[in-house]
């Protein structure tokens, strides 16, 4: 019954995902005899979105067990409320509350190192994830990325290469591709690895997906190795979120002109740790 109720709240428009962690009991515990006024108050809905919650909630109503079965042949799904969920995920502030997947779901129960880097990556970004990654894998750690472009993409694929386990995490559903050229590695990874999302498998890639995905990425490990991140960027705040959870953060110090290593160096002086080798991340985890 719990999965029906969150796919339908999945589907309600002008609410986030704390309001539905929020809803989510009160729900459960009156699922036939609720009262749209406790609704809104539990969820905290801003007052300009009640109209469109009432609406989309209610035509979420419509949604039967089997459209539900029908959307489980090709993708999967994970509830907060299921044994499945990564219990990292679980205890970071505002876990999703549910997450689709495409690919190998019991990788989610293995010990997980997130690797983030710069869009615009560098040889000596590449060289460093290159140089790490045989160690990570020998250790039986399953690697985390974005699936963006340069150091994430890296990342995935040296992974796949050193015939190890990688996560794709995306800021988007599960039907669409960005970037496109990552069209290949996406599918790729649906069949040999696991891709996840917690959007809708038509939702697009809007930009504030993003800084949302972002969490699930440092919330899934155990730690989050930066390799380049210029400052105030999307790699940046990713690792800031993960040291304000209490996770292991590793950066990689480089030329501090360079401003692909701004982030890492201020990682360093905010308390990551600084990364020369795999020993560094493999000792501390």
């Amino acid at each position: 019954m719990h999965q029906l109720l969150i796919f339908r709240l999945k589907h309600t428009k002008g609410i986030g995902n704390i309001g539905r962690l929020k809803l989510l009991p009160y729900l459960m515990a009156n699922p036939f005899d609720y009262c749209f006024e406790t609704m809104l108050k539990i969820a905290e809905i801003k007052p300009k979105y009640h109209a469109i919650f009432v609406e989309t909630f209610n035509e979420s109503l419509k949604i039967t067990e089997e459209d539900l079965a029908l959307y489980m042949e090709e993708y999967g799904m994970i509830t907060f409320l299921d044994k499945e969920y990564p219990e990292q995920l679980s205890y970071i502030y505002n876990p999703p509350v549910a997450l689709f997947y495409k690919g190998k779901k019991e990788l989610l129960q293995t010990p997980m190192l997130s690797i983030i880097g710069s869009r615009k990556q560098t040889d000596f970004g590449k060289e460093m994830i290159e140089s790490l990654m045989p160690d990570l894998i020998n250790n039986q750690l399953t690697i985390v990325s974005g699936l963006a472009k340069g150091n994430d993409t890296s990342a995935h694929k040296l992974a796949i290469r050193r015939q190890g386990n990688t996560i794709g995490v995306l800021g988007f559903g599960l039907n669409r591709v960005y970037p496109k050229e990552n069209q290949r590695l996406q599918e790729y990874m649906y069949q040999n690895q696991l891709v996840i999302t917690e959007y809708l498998p038509n939702e697009s890639p809007l930009p504030y997906h993003f800084p949302e995905r972002n969490r699930i990425i440092a919330g899934l490990s155990l730690g989050t190795l930066v390799v380049e991140a210029k400052k105030r960027s999307g790699t940046f705040i990713t690792a800031q979120l993960a040291l304000e959870e209490g996770r292991s953060v590793f950066a990689i110090p480089n030329n501090p002109l360079i401003k692909e290593s701004e982030g890492c160096l201020l990682l360093i002086k905010d308390g990551a740790k600084c990364v020369q080798s795999s020993s560094d991340i493999l000792e501390e985890l």
